[in-house]
């Protein structure tokens, strides 16, 4: 059964490779979605798959790539336009 979160991580995640990191470790981990920049600094992701692999790339957000300094990663379920059926992971322009 696969779950969907939206996350928001919060803190130096802009300009460090965390979006590419981010992708990099999706896909290894069979896990679908995207993830962007927002122009408030943070960063946006919807991720999707099994609940173990969903986990999994939750804690590698906590800690993002070694350039990273991660604060705060929000987790929320996928609700209404983000709550839909995901293959592969992209990166989506800021918004």
């Amino acid at each position: 059964m696969k779950i969907t979160r939206h996350l928001r991580i919060q803190g130096h995640v802009q300009g460090v490779g965390y979006r590419a990191a981010l992708c990099a470790e999706a896909e290894s981990g069979g896990i679908s979605g995207w993830v962007r920049n927002r122009r408030d600094g943070s960063v946006e992701a919807v991720v999707q798959g099994g609940a173990d692999a969903v986990e999994r790339l939750l804690a590698w957000a906590r800690r993002g790539p070694p350039a990273a300094k991660v604060v705060a990663v929000g987790v929320r379920e996928a609700q209404g336009d983000l709550d839909k059926p995901y293959s592969g992971f992209e990166q989506l322009p800021t918004a």
